[in-house]
């Protein structure tokens, strides 16, 4: 969700959905977590920058175009993260 204020008052909102369908064959399960958790967030990404900069423009607002993200390093962060939340739950 983004809100955009104006003079202390909310300029707008908005709130977008997005979902993919992806044909995921041939992959060995140990790579399941990346498809989902980086390649395809990749792949609709893009689209969702698309949709809400087309939704603000059309409001007649100014560009609103949204930082791209890098979900393999975010991918890569909450493995590191959960490896370590793992390690110390032994300890």
């Amino acid at each position: 969700m983004k809100k955009a204020d104006n003079d202390n008052e909310t300029a707008f909102i908005v709130d977008v959905t997005q979902s993919g369908i992806f044909l995921i064959d041939n992959i060995e399960e140990e790579r399941l977590p990346y498809i989902l958790g980086a390649y395809c967030p990749n792949i609709l990404f893009p689209f969702l920058r698309e949709a809400v900069n087309d939704l603000v423009t059309k409001g007649s607002f100014p560009q609103l175009l949204l930082t791209p993200i890098n979900f393999d390093a975010e991918f890569e962060a909450n493995m590191q993260r959960a490896q370590a939340a793992a390690v110390e739950g032994q300890a």
